[in-house]
Parts: C-alpha cells; sequence; structure tokens
C-alpha cells in the first residue's frame, strides 16, 4: 500500500505543488478583493452588501476546485495509460480493488489538503473581519464548489481508466451531466439542505473507476 502511495506521489507530486499555490493565489486574490473594500468604505459596507444583495465576493472561485480535481485525475492517470503501466501495476500480488482504491485514496487526500489550505485562509482572514454567520455564508457557498473538485477528479478518473474509447466519449458525456448538478443554482447557499447528499453523491462516483478497471482486466476495447 505504501508502495502504491509512493508512486502516485512521485507522479502528482509537482502538478499538487503547482495546485496549491494556484488555488491559493485565487483565494487569497478573492480575498485582497474584500480587504479593498474593507479599506475603502469599511467591514461594515460589506456586511451591508452581503445582507441586502447577497454578495459573497468569492464568485471567481466557483470553476477553480473543479478545474483543480479534473487535472489532477488527468495528471494521474493519463500517463498511466499511455505508458501502459495499469497493466503491470494489477498484475501485482494485491487484491485490485484495493489497488484502485488506494490509488485513488492517494490523489483524494491531496486534493483535500490542496483544498483545506483554501479553506483555511478564508477562515483566517474572514474571521477577523465578518460575523460568525457571515463567514459561514461564505464557507458553506464555497463547499459545494470544492465537492465539484473532488467529483470531477473522480470521474475523470473513471474517464482515463476506461480502455475504449468509445465509452470514453459516453463516460464524458455522463461526467459533464453529473457536475452539472453542482452548478445548477447560483444563489449563495442554495445547496445547504443538500449538502449531506451531495458527499454521498460525490463519495458514490468512486465506484465508476473500479467498472472500468473491470472492464480493463477483460479487455474490452468496445
Amino acid at each position: 500500500m505504501y508502495a502504491i502511495f509512493y508512486k502516485e506521489w512521485i507522479k502528482t507530486r509537482w502538478y499538487f505543488l503547482l495546485a496549491v499555490l494556484a488555488t491559493l493565489g485565487f483565494t487569497g486574490y478573492c480575498m485582497l478583493r474584500i480587504n479593498r473594500v474593507v479599506e475603502m468604505k469599511g467591514a461594515a459596507h460589506v456586511w451591508e452588501v452581503m445582507l441586502q444583495r447577497d454578495v459573497i465576493f468569492i464568485d471567481m472561485l466557483q470553476y477553480i476546485p473543479l478545474i483543480a480535481g479534473i487535472l489532477m485525475a488527468i495528471v494521474q492517470f493519463v500517463p498511466e495509460m499511455q505508458r501502459k503501466c495499469l497493466k503491470l501495476t494489477l498484475h501485482l500480488p494485491y487484491p485490485e480493488l484495493k489497488m484502485t482504491g488506494n490509488m485513488l485514496l492517494s490523489g483524494l487526500i491531496l486534493l483535500l489538503v490542496c483544498f483545506a489550505s483554501n479553506f483555511l485562509l478564508m477562515e483566517i482572514y474572514l474571521n477577523g473581519i465578518l460575523a460568525h454567520e457571515l463567514k459561514n455564508h461564505i464557507l458553506l457557498t464555497a463547499l459545494t464548489w470544492y465537492l465539484a473538485g473532488i467529483s470531477g477528479y473522480l470521474l475523470v478518473a473513471w474517464i482515463c481508466l476506461e480502455p475504449a474509447w468509445k465509452r470514453r466519449i459516453l463516460n464524458l458525456i455522463i461526467a459533464v451531466l453529473l457536475l452539472r448538478i453542482f452548478f445548477l443554482s447560483p444563489t449563495p447557499e442554495a445547496y445547504n439542505k443538500f449538502l449531506p447528499y451531495l458527499v454521498v453523491y460525490t463519495l458514490l462516483t468512486a465506484s465508476f473507476s473500479w467498472l472500468s478497471i473491470v472492464r480493463f482486466k477483460a479487455g474490452k476495447q468496445d
């Protein structure tokens, strides 16, 4: 298991560092936008705008976690398929389901660390200028986008591991439809009541990769 984690870390370490820096850069820029408003018009104005206009100031982050998750899956699994390393990996004396699960888990851990750093930055800054309720208003809205990033990673991993190109196209269409669910409403905190279901929904997408692995082992190319 540790050998699998190390192998995945070697493949993804530079992208992981880039993803952390890039996502923190976008998050930091959003915090600077809020800070600029505070310096020009005061924190009271930020409160007023959030309460009266339902503005959350971090709209530019909406698709950043999704892009980060998709690129993580591509970096991790496309070389695996191009170099035909997966066939060798699956012939190791280790259960295939656990093998696939550990590969996905290694990517998920890196994504969670990346996303947690974003939330930590927002928590530290917003805690100093906003009431607890307003801060949570922003963070809960962002949580849906970060769940989309995790789901995007799992779905693109499923597509990359699929051995047949025709099925990859079908999987891509299904993935786009499934990811659309996370962006149906632009209203802040629109998904609050459904967050537990979205978490379960996101975790269930991890099982899709196992379907591709079964088809890969069976040698199916159509």
